[in-house]
């Protein structure tokens, strides 16, 4: 009984690692830095707009830094996103620690279509190329 709990808790444990990795790579690398170890938005470099991704490292990285206006500047959905995932996590694990397969998130059928419009209005507000739009590029 004990054994099932703990493999239950490998998935969400693997991607609560994988996510302090990447957290760290971030605080490493520097992606305030130009030129530096992280790559640039494949979009941004091929296309030269932003899309709703850009400015995700360097949010990470202020935010990770106590810079808490930076990291809005950098990209405020993104910002906006992390407690809900942060809860999304927390779910899981309450879920698999109770015997469910699937997260008690995942009964609304609207979330991923409310998250898909939040997306594609950060990406066509975002480059929007008249003030105060343009302020919101990085």
């Amino acid at each position: 009984m004990r054994h099932a709990r703990f493999a239950a808790l490998a998935a969400p444990a693997g991607v609560a690692a994988l996510a302090g990795a990447g957290c760290a790579a971030v605080w490493w690398a520097d992606p305030t830095t130009p030129g530096g170890l992280l790559p640039v938005c494949p979009t941004k470099a091929l296309l030269g707009i932003n899309c709703p991704g850009c400015g995700g490292l360097r949010m990470v990285y202020s935010l990770l830094h106590g810079d808490l206006v930076a990291a809005v500047q950098f990209n405020a959905v993104a910002l906006v996103a992390l407690p809900l995932m942060l809860w999304a996590w927390v779910a899981w694990v309450l879920a698999r620690r109770r015997g469910h397969r699937r997260p008690v998130f995942l009964r609304y059928r609207w979330a991923p279509a409310a998250i898909l419009a939040v997306m594609l209005a950060w990406f066509v507000v975002r480059n929007i190329p008249i003030e105060p739009f343009t302020s919101l590029r990085v």
